[in-house]
């Protein structure tokens, strides 16, 4: 329950820090953010069993640490990344916050909010920079879509 209550705590901080993004990146990277991890967890967790939340199958308490988690993240992320600055920068972003997302991915598995059944933490080490490049590239084209149609 502690993770929930760590999950209220990132929307709080997500609804607070001043914005560098607009409205519309903001919920459309939300949106993104939401469905991809959805979508990824339906078959990773509900298909192959590779891992899930609290048990086998399907919990309610899961799917709201999934509304919650997922789209809080990906904006504190996107908020404050570098856009602007050289590659190394850009990069170090990305490696802070996969260690920050593989010791709270640990985190969740040590208060058993998560459970590995066949996934390996270093599974997760290895994804989580795709995953961030994946949200930057996601917003790069929501931000081209929006240019485009004020143009």
């Amino acid at each position: 329950m502690i993770i929930l209550i760590i999950f209220v705590i990132f929307n709080i901080i997500s609804f607070c820090v001043p914005k560098r993004i607009g409205k519309m990146e903001i919920y459309a990277t939300s949106f993104f953010a939401f469905s991809y991890g959805l979508t990824t967890d339906m078959v990773l967790d509900l298909h192959y069993n590779l891992y899930g939340y609290f048990q086998k199958g399907f919990q309610w308490l899961g799917l709201l640490g999934i509304v919650l988690y997922f789209p809080s993240i990906s904006f504190l992320f996107l908020n404050f990344y570098p856009s602007d600055k050289k590659l190394l920068k850009k990069l170090t972003y990305i490696l802070i916050w996969s260690i920050f997302s593989i010791i709270f991915e640990w985190l969740c598995l040590q208060t058993e909010f998560f459970y590995y059944n066949g996934w390996k933490l270093w599974y997760s080490a290895f994804l989580y920079p795709l995953i961030f490049l994946s949200l930057i590239r996601n917003m790069r084209w929501i931000q081209r879509i929006i240019n485009n149609h004020q143009n």
